[in-house]
């Protein structure tokens, strides 16, 4: 009878290609030759690699075989029910699944699958994705902060680019107000909700206006200048925006198909005729409009699965499914591969004018198109108590948890190139700064003259090769409201931006809030048509 031994090296390779790759390991220890002929054969190990997971950057110079054992290590770390071995891995864990991340493939789900099967286990939610410095003042019993700075970093940075999506519907939907800070004995272990629990003290984050500084250029950078993006502030934007998206679908049962009629506020107008005067109101009901609102409001700015996991499609009825309103955001982990936007057909009548294709062609970042864009804020009576009320605070002391409730809106946003320069001295040098203009559009509140403004704008690479997003918004030819953001996954991702608007001479007392907005077509179109055409494009499945 012949040996599986006594077989060619070729026939042994093919026979190993059919061979998982956490068992290779296994069989090459039963013998010498077969240590050899396993270890040393790349062919086979690229093939193992590229079957379960996106191509790596060309910036990765390790071997095919270092690769796959360093991830396969990485899926036995998050498989494990161990909790020790989760913690002593966490500098191993959170470099490599960013890194991996960030190679995601836009035609491909391999790596974001990987990510997103591992990381909906709990206890590396825990274990992972609740370590910096938000999370565990959040809940001190049950995530701590990671060790170092570096760490909590990377903690935020991967919670962000899983996005807003980990976590399960809460289980009291009729009861969609603030938490109450009350513990229930296993709950956060068992189901860990992030971003219901940590939500009070992001929004005291994102509110603070302390927090805004000239260093930081009042958005989710670093303190220093350095124009490094701070992931936790960008992870503390991301769940106000999450929490309070989940609190608008809930309460006016949006969380399947929304319905045509709920667009029918987009404006058919142009822009606002009218200045906003200082924000102020007495009401702090999401649903309530202010001055604040509108001034917010008018901030502009897809492969093989691997064959070691089963695949499943992850559908969260929080904010996933028909009818999200936040779709790059939907499935965890994806969107955020350089270039996995792709543009929507929209109906209606094409707007040609000022549009600038000779530009558009050198455009690295894909600006011209229409944008969706969401703004939360504080009313500003509660703001102003919020930071200037509750008596002197050392520089370093976090500003206790709020749970007053927030505005929320949504914007459409139509923006052209105007012109493209060379990078500045204090700008990346792989890319050129694009200047942009256009127009913000309350989809919801087309009477409200604040929430219509014209917008202008760039885009640039930074020096630690962040893509940020600086825009204005114009009233009667002048700057009122400015917005600071960053680019979540890589160039052209369908994700878009997270960050901060404020008013534009960088006031001490605000008004400032968080804003995420993404874009879902290349075309533009007039408002002359079905006020639903535009918006259910990009909410169908």
């Amino acid at each position: 009878m012949t040996e599986l031994l006594d077989q060619a090296p070729e026939v042994l390779h093919n026979i190993f290609l059919h061979v998982e790759s956490t068992d290779l390991a296994s069989l090459s220890r039963t013998c010498r030759y077969l240590h050899k002929l396993i270890w040393d054969d790349e062919l086979l190990w690229k093939s193992e690699y590229l079957s379960q997971f996106d191509p790596p950057t060309q910036e990765d110079s390790s071997t095919w075989r270092e690769r796959v054992t360093r991830l396969v290590n990485i899926q036995k770390i998050l498989e494990s029910d161990n909790v020790g071995v989760k913690t002593a891995a966490l500098e191993e864990v959170l470099t490599k699944a960013v890194d991996l991340a960030y190679q995601s493939d836009p035609t491909s789900s391999n790596n974001s699958d990987f990510l997103a099967d591992l990381f909906q286990k709990p206890s590396n939610v825990n274990a992972f994705l609740c370590r910096s410095s938000l999370s565990a003042r959040s809940r001190p019993n049950v995530w701590s902060a990671a060790p170092s700075e570096t760490l909590r970093q990377l903690s935020a940075q991967l919670h962000v680019l899983g996005g807003m999506n980990l976590e399960p519907l809460w289980p009291i939907p009729e009861e969609m107000t603030c938490p109450r800070f009350v513990d229930e004995e296993g709950t956060v272990l068992d189901i860990p909700q992030p971003i219901r629990h940590v939500h009070p003290y992001a929004r005291s984050r994102v509110y603070d206006l302390r927090r805004y500084t000239d260093g930081n250029m009042w958005g989710p950078f670093m303190d220093d200048g350095s124009q490094r993006v701070d992931w936790e502030k960008v992870q503390a934007i991301m769940i106000v925006i999450a929490y309070n998206h989940r609190l608008y679908t809930e309460r006016r049962g949006l969380a399947g198909p929304l319905p045509a009629v709920l667009f029918a506020g987009i404006a058919s107008s142009s822009s606002s005729s009218s200045a906003p005067s200082p924000p102020s109101s007495s009401s702090s009901s999401s649903s309530s409009p202010s001055t604040a609102a509108a001034a917010a409001g008018a901030v502009p700015s897809s492969s093989t699965s691997s064959t070691t996991r089963q695949r499943r499609k992850r559908t969260s009825p929080g904010l996933g499914g028909t009818g999200s309103i936040l779709r790059p955001w939907e499935e965890p982990f994806s969107g955020i591969a350089r270039d996995s936007y792709e543009s929507c057909s929209l109906t209606g009548t094409p707007l040609t004018s000022g549009l600038r294709p000779d530009l558009d062609a050198l455009d690295p970042y894909g600006v011209t198109g229409t944008w969706m864009r969401i703004v939360c804020f504080l009313d500003y009576n509660d703001l102003y108590a919020f930071n200037f009320e509750s008596g002197d605070i050392p520089e370093d002391q976090e500003r206790d948890p709020i749970t007053t409730r927030e505005a929320f809106r949504l914007i459409r946003l139509q923006l052209r190139v105007k012109a493209i320069q060379d990078p500045g001295e204090e700008d990346g040098k792989d890319l050129p700064v694009v200047h942009f203009e256009g127009t913000s559009r309350s989809t919801f509140m087309a009477w409200d003259p604040n929430a219509n403004s014209r917008i202008k704008g760039t885009v640039r690479q930074t020096p630690s090769g962040a893509i940020r997003w600086t825009s204005f918004s114009l009233f009667h030819g002048e700057e009122r409201w400015r917005s600071e953001g960053v680019q979540i996954g890589g160039l052209r991702s369908a994700r878009g931006i997270l960050g901060n608007w404020f008013d534009k001479d960088y006031d001490l007392h605000g008004p400032a809030g968080p804003t995420a907005f993404w874009k879902i077509s290349d075309d533009m179109v007039e408002d002359k048509r079905s006020p639903s055409q535009l918006v259910q494009i990009f909410l169908a499945e």
